[in-house]
């Protein structure tokens, strides 16, 4: 079981990520997301998951559905915690999760999907800074800033 923690009307609540079977199903009829189809590259499920906060922040609450009832957090509630790093933290926590719910070799399959797809985020990130960072870009928005000539 993986955990992630978030800021709660009464301090921090840890939130454990359990998948089961029964939590596939939950979120299966929660959500209409099936993440047996983390496996099919073609659903692209893995990158939604990891780039679309309220999707996340949809199928987390559908895994948690049980902890957040027994401490009265609402689905709103819920979604209102999952800000910053915080999110960050549930996706890593889901997605290690849900790689551990696999039998061995799909598990390894997975993991090395995870580890390639934090690359390319981290590649992704490298390049848009850099590109901020250029003095090309400098010269160009100081061009669009300078009036225009009559």
């Amino acid at each position: 079981m993986h955990t992630f923690t978030a800021p709660g009307s009464n301090g921090n609540n840890v939130w454990t990520v359990q998948i089961t079977v029964a939590t596939i199903k939950r979120v299966q009829a929660l959500c209409n997301v099936n993440l047996l189809d983390v496996l099919d590259s073609k659903s692209h499920l893995l990158e939604k998951l990891s780039t679309d906060p309220i999707l996340l922040c949809d199928v987390l609450y559908a895994i948690c559905q049980q902890q957040a009832e027994s401490a009265n957090i609402s689905d709103e509630q819920f979604g209102q915690a999952l800000a910053g790093d915080v999110i960050d933290h549930a996706t890593t926590a889901l997605l290690q999760e849900l790689a551990d719910f696999f039998p061995a070799a799909k598990r390894t399959v997975l993991k090395k999907a995870l580890v390639k797809l934090r690359q390319v985020e981290e590649k992704a990130l490298e390049i848009a800074s850099a590109q901020l960072d250029s003095p090309e870009l400098q010269q160009q928005l100081e061009h669009l800033l300078q009036p225009a000539k009559t």
